[in-house]
């Protein structure tokens, strides 16, 4: 790669080497600005996560009110959409889902563009029903969806509070309405991922799940633009929790249905797994790892978990590894300690 990187022909950065190592050390006299840290981005030298994380941090050098301008430029607004739907696109699979939150983002800078104009706007509510198994990458769309609405302007902070049933129902009348109330402060500004949302309604109309279902709601109209509330859960039992209440169903208008992985996606996800923990296989071990999730593919349990499930694979082998390793430390290579072999992984 050029020692020189240009994101606009007009304009010379300082050079790569150099750039990487400002990343480091963010106090440095002269830090990096947006548009070195988008070309480090653009060049594949900076993660999409990290990009956004260098843009906050730019920004909260500034004075607040700075940051305020900073945040309404135009610029500034595209760089940091970029790079959150780079790394909503860099997932494996998912495309009906990655489709949908392309579309939902389109509507939204149409409809700001349309106000600005003074053209009638229709703000939609964007409330969200996931249907998927475990492991389907559900927790982590939501994550991007929070950071994703945050550069929009539809949130004003963008974190994910994640709860299940345990964290909204309480033990008495009374209680569960005040826990439940709780739990959307923590989350106001950002989005609440209710897993295995269905959990709710399972006790009937005298359990106190139903009066979490009914403080949910009753937020979902008194605080609309203060959080997002995402449903989550099996596919099947979401379907019969939206039937129970029609009125529930009304509220929510996106349903993201997360399909399983194909085998060619879980080895995909398999190998960026190991690359993040800086492993690699070996020939033979990527072979065989490959025709092993093609012949027991969907013989696993729902609960085993997809992506959940190569990664418990990825971290058993990874300890058989140290087990073949441990007794002779002192001479094994960099590349030794990189490499795992089929034998790591047993045969599964």
């Amino acid at each position: 790669m050029p020692q020189e990187m240009r994101i606009d022909k007009s304009v010379k950065w300082r050079g790569r080497e150099d750039m990487i190592e400002l990343l480091k050390n963010p106090d440095a006299e002269n830090p990096l600005t947006r548009q070195e840290v988008m070309a480090l981005f653009q060049s594949g030298n900076l993660s999409a996560d990290k990009t956004v994380q260098h843009l906050e941090q730019l920004d909260n050098a500034l004075g607040a009110g700075a940051v305020r301008s900073s945040l309404r430029s135009p610029e500034n607004r595209r760089h940091r959409i970029e790079a959150v739907l780079q790394e909503l696109d860099n997932l494996v699979g998912l495309k009906g889902v990655k489709h949908m939150i392309h579309e939902i983002r389109a509507y939204i800078e149409v409809q700001q563009r349309r106000k600005h104009l003074g053209l009638a706007s229709s703000p939609q509510a964007l409330h969200m029903i996931f249907s998927g198994a475990p492991g389907t990458g559900k927790t982590t769309v939501a994550r991007i969806i929070g950071r994703l609405f945050q550069t929009l302007e539809v949130l004003p902070k963008g974190q994910m509070l994640e709860v299940e049933r345990a964290d909204l129902v309480g033990e008495y009348i009374g209680h569960t309405a005040q826990k439940t109330r709780d739990v959307i402060k923590k989350a106001l500004g950002g989005v609440l991922f209710v897993d295995e949302a269905y959990s709710l309604a399972r006790g009937g109309d005298k359990d106190f799940g139903k009066e979490a279902i009914d403080t949910l709601v009753k937020a979902m109209e008194d605080q609309r633009d203060q959080f997002l509330l995402i449903l989550a859960g099996y596919p099947d039992e979401m379907a019969e929790f939206l039937s129970t209440n029609p009125g529930l169903r009304s509220r929510f208008p996106i349903h993201l249905h997360f399909p399983g992985y194909a085998p060619s996606e879980l080895m995909a996800i398999a190998r960026t797994m190991l690359a993040e923990r800086q492993y690699q296989l070996t020939l033979d071990a990527d072979r065989q790892l490959t025709d092993f999730l093609m012949r027991h593919h969907g013989q696993w349990h729902i609960n085993a978990g997809n992506a959940r499930l190569v990664r418990n694979m990825i971290e058993r082998a990874i300890r058989r590894q140290a087990t073949r390793l441990v007794d002779h430390l002192d001479t094994v290579t960099r590349d030794d300690l990189m490499t795992l072999t089929w034998a790591d992984w047993d045969g599964e």
